[in-house]
Order: structure tokens, then C-alpha cells, then sequence
């Protein structure tokens, strides 16, 4: 127990590192969760850190859960009902979770609106989604480096601005927001393995901080909205 809290330390008081594990640690560890799109093992990883918390995942299909699911409710629907059956949630949860999945969707400003509306008031959301710049990058990679390396990502990638006005006019607050996400000590573990990276053609750790490929949002809702 003594290694690991030294790490937790270390990433979230003195890096400040703001991926999707520093946000799921600043959480209250008994907080209600709808994590959309919760594919990659996110029912394990979310219990493994907040064992006590009351966690429903939402997606289209049972992907890549290789490790035990341990979400208290697991919902699947259709691409075509992916948001009406968000939107079934309204004023249920204290957290939001989103990652990697508004670009995915077939209407992302309605699953958006969706997500904002199953929150509590107070409550709070986290996004990440491929940066707009995120089309430039050359060299395909196993992992998805450049937007169109992922068949099943729809048009271009989502609009950062439109992503902030909207949540700013539904009464959100913005706790921290990057269009690209750059962490210095990230950026550094990228780029002494960028070599690596381009020769397997896969994305290692530090890959998509060295190119600040991810868009990062962690926002809260105000204790007035509707």
C-alpha cells in the first residue's frame, strides 16, 4: 500500500497530472457514476480506486472488457438509442464520465446534452476526446495517433470550443481544459519513446501527451441548473 500512495502523491500533488485516474481519485469515494461509453476495462478501473462508489456504465456493445466487471449497472442499447437512454438518467448522477467516446457518436452535441442533464446539480463531468489537430499527424499507429487511424471514428473530430460554450451555457463551471494535452513530465516519457513508437508503428506511454493528441475537459455543474 505504501509504493502505490507515494505514486498517487507524486501524479496528483506534485505533477498535477489530469488524466482519467487523477479524476476519478478526486472523487467523494461513495459518489454515483455514469461512465458513456465504458468500454477498455472502465467498470474494473473505476471499483479498483473507488471500490464503494455506485457505478453504471452505458455503451453499444460489450468492447474489451478483459478484466471482471464490476459495475453495479451495465447498460447496452443501439447506436441509434444511445442518447435518448442517456437522457432516461436526468438529475441521477454526481459524476460523469466520458472518455473517448463523444467522438464515436452519432449525435455528439445531443449526447452531450444528455450527459450534462444526468448530472445533479454540483455535479461533475470529465471529457476526453481526440484533438481537432489531431487529423495532421502523420505516421498511422496501432492505438490511433492520427484521427482517421479509428474506422469507427465519426467526420472530424469534435470542435473544443463548441464543447466549452456548450457546457458554459448550461450554467457549467470549467475546472481545467486543454485542446491538446501536453504534460511536461508526460511529454518527456513521450518523447524518449517516440523512436520506439514510430518504428512499431504503436502508440507507447507518453505517445499522445509527446503530440498532445487528447482534449481534456473536467467541468461542474451549478448548484442552479435545471
Amino acid at each position: 500500500m505504501f509504493a502505490p500512495s507515494i505514486k498517487t502523491f507524486l501524479q496528483d500533488k506534485v505533477l498535477r497530472i489530469r488524466k482519467k485516474e487523477a479524476f476519478l481519485r478526486s472523487l467523494e469515494p461513495r459518489c454515483s457514476i455514469l461512465d458513456v461509453g465504458c468500454g477498455n476495462n472502465s467498470p474494473h478501473q473505476t471499483k479498483s480506486i473507488l471500490p464503494m462508489c455506485r457505478y453504471t456504465g452505458l455503451d453499444i456493445g460489450d468492447y474489451n472488457q478483459t478484466r471482471e466487471n464490476l459495475a453495479d449497472d451495465y447498460i447496452l442499447v443501439s447506436p441509434e438509442d444511445f442518447a435518448r437512454k442517456i437522457a432516461e438518467q436526468a438529475n441521477r448522477f454526481d459524476v460523469v464520465i466520458s472518455s473517448h467516446n463523444l467522438e464515436h457518436c452519432n449525435d455528439r452535441h445531443e449526447t452531450l446534452q444528455a450527459m450534462m442533464a444526468a448530472l445533479k446539480p454540483s455535479g461533475r463531468i470529465y471529457l476526453a476526446f481526440p484533438s481537432e489537430a489531431s487529423v495532421t499527424f502523420s505516421g498511422s499507429r496501432a492505438g490511433c495517433l492520427n484521427y482517421y487511424d479509428d474506422p469507427t471514428h465519426k467526420d472530424a473530430p469534435p470542435k473544443f470550443n463548441d464543447v466549452i460554450q456548450l457546457l458554459q451555457r448550461q450554467g457549467f463551471r470549467i475546472d481545467f481544459s486543454t485542446r491538446g494535452y501536453k504534460h511536461p513530465f508526460l511529454w518527456l516519457r513521450g518523447f524518449l519513446n517516440e523512436h520506439r513508437s514510430k518504428k512499431s508503428a504503436k502508440i507507447e506511454k507518453g505517445t499522445w501527451e509527446y503530440y498532445g493528441f487528447e482534449a481534456l475537459v473536467w467541468a461542474r455543474k451549478s448548484d442552479l441548473s435545471k
